[in-house]
């Protein structure tokens, strides 16, 4: 059996890092054709292990697995191919190189060993040139491999560490969606001759919207709808701030009220709510967030209901025949600019009138086509909820809206639903 020596010694190595240089296992019957090869590849600075069959090659690759495996294709017992076929199921960690040395020349033959599972090919007698060229190809190639092997290792690492990031960040916006639920305490209130249910379903964890309701007085009560430009935390934090700016427990907080000379409480005129609003998200806030609002002050009593839009969707009134008015003419939005001003108008409830305020993620949501509701489809909605009240008429309303839209929202779904149904007795 030739080997060519010529042209493969220590000048190969030149400019390289002796101690990155890979382990070759050198598998062949021949005991001369596997001492040519160990002295070419150890004079290269090659850590190089002997096999004499492909069982001993794979008995030492248990242990101490190669990166490059020089093998010849026709061996007693296991062939140079099964060999090759064992070894990649024997060793799942780093990738082997695997050359095959065969006399071989058909093309035919060549594609098996491929097909085997071989990434090169050797033939003899071997040339001391082309072995060198070989083994630099095996070099590059699991260089390449070593370093995407590497940086999929630090990317896993990175994964891990963002999903848990992500796992606790996800844990705290749950308990956040809690805290900004919490902020809407009571969802359904009964005045006697008039009722007000609220919903609110944020698109993500938390959201930028806010609903409401508080007494004035013992005739008169404040309904409000509110959305916060953008979503997620920044949007919540500021919804958590105006709550308590329109607190019901705590009146000398709300400045929606004013406490008169005789020491009680009345509400400001509602067009007057929205400057002082839009002063305090100007002036203190200092925030480049803004919001809508739609606010009511209604007497439980005459049905007479006084309001102020800021950039939000038209208030609706459904009348007792089921007929739907949008009220209002837009205005700004509260904490774009100051000064601004804004203008109250006024609607008279009847008994079995209902009126309703909500937010855009309701006039806005978008079916499959991308056509949004709006006031036409709300209108379609509401009569179809027209023979239900309170908690069930949000329940049905929001069936008939995901059916519209499907079960995901783009944006956050709010809504306040005042029922009039006749005067209280005095």
């Amino acid at each position: 059996m030739q080997v060519a020596v010529s042209n493969f010694n220590d000048d190969s190595t030149a400019g390289q890092d002796i101690s990155k240089m890979r382990r070759v296992m050198v598998v062949d019957d021949s005991r001369m054709q596997r001492k040519i090869l160990t002295s070419q590849l150890a004079r290269a600075g090659y850590s190089v292990t002997e096999a004499g069959c492909a069982e001993e090659a794979l008995s030492l690759s248990e242990t101490d697995p190669p990166d490059l495996v020089i093998s010849d294709w026709m061996m007693p017992g296991m062939s140079g191919i099964e060999f090759c076929q064992a070894l990649r199921a024997q060793v799942t960690g780093n990738y082997v190189y695997f050359i095959l040395l065969t006399s071989k020349t058909e093309s035919a033959e060549i594609a098996r060993g491929l097909d085997g599972g071989a990434d090169d090919f050797l033939t003899k007698p071997v040339n001391g040139d082309e072995l060198r060229a070989r083994i630099a190809a095996g070099e590059r190639i699991l260089g390449m491999e070593r370093e995407l092997t590497d940086k999929n290792r630090l990317l896993s690492s990175t994964l891990s560490e963002l999903q848990a990031l992500y796992d606790s960040v996800d844990r705290d916006l749950m308990e956040a969606k809690k805290l900004q639920q919490s902020l809407v305490r009571e969802r359904h209130r009964d005045f006697g001759k008039a009722e007000v249910s609220l919903l609110l379903r944020p698109s993500g964890h938390v959201g930028g919207d806010l609903v409401g309701f508080f007494p004035i007085n013992a005739r008169r009560v404040g309904l409000f709808s509110i959305d916060v430009s953008g979503h997620g935390i920044t949007s919540a934090l500021m919804t958590a701030r105006l709550a308590g700016y329109l607190s019901g427990n705590s009146p000398e907080q709300n400045i929606a009220l004013v406490l008169t000379e005789i020491g009680i409480y009345d509400a400001r005129p509602p067009e007057e709510l929205a400057e002082q609003f839009n002063r305090v998200v100007v002036q203190e806030m200092q925030t480049e967030s803004y919001f809508t609002m739609a606010y009511a002050d209604v007497d439980l009593i005459s049905g007479r209901v006084v309001m102020v839009q800021a950039g939000h969707p038209h208030p609706a009134i459904q009348r007792a025949d089921g007929r739907v008015e949008y009220l209002g003419s837009g205005g700004l939005p509260i904490g774009l600019v100051e000064p601004a001003a804004w203008e109250a108008f006024e609607a008279q409830l009847q008994p079995g009138d209902r009126l309703f305020l909500m937010s855009d993620g309701i006039t806005e949501a978008e079916d499959a086509k991308g056509t949004q509701l709006g006031e036409e489809g709300l209108s379609r909605l509401l009569a179809s909820c027209r023979h239900l009240g309170g908690a069930d008429f949000m329940e049905s309303l929001m069936w008939h809206l995901s059916d519209y839209a499907g079960d995901e929202f783009g944006d956050d779904v709010s809504g306040v639903f005042f029922e009039f149904h006749g005067a209280k007795d005095v």
